[in-house]
């Protein structure tokens, strides 16, 4: 499957969203855990989580019920999608 370039573009252009990814990347977690390790806000977090989750690039691993504790993880097309990013350094370096 090829990836889809709007959705690295849609990736790229946002610094939270690369950062969820990246980080969602090494393994499933919560928003507030990859604004703690990114130091940015929770909000921006969640927001680009929501976006990620629209696009089919994350997914909610847990009830959608579920307020608190909610944890993510990675699609297979997220994955790709990273992948990507990754084999063109697409991604500001840190």
């Amino acid at each position: 499957m090829s990836v889809d370039w709007d959705d690295v573009s849609y990736v790229i252009s946002s610094q939270y969203r690369i950062g969820a990814m990246e980080r969602l990347a090494e393994g499933p977690t919560t928003p507030s855990r990859i604004a703690a390790d990114l130091d940015l806000g929770i909000a921006h977090i969640s927001r680009a989580l929501q976006g990620l989750r629209e696009r089919d690039l994350v997914e909610l691993l847990v009830s959608e019920d579920r307020r608190k504790g909610r944890v993510y993880g990675i699609t297979e097309k997220g994955q790709q999608v990273w992948t990507e990013i990754e084999s063109e350094e697409l991604a500001p370096a840190d």
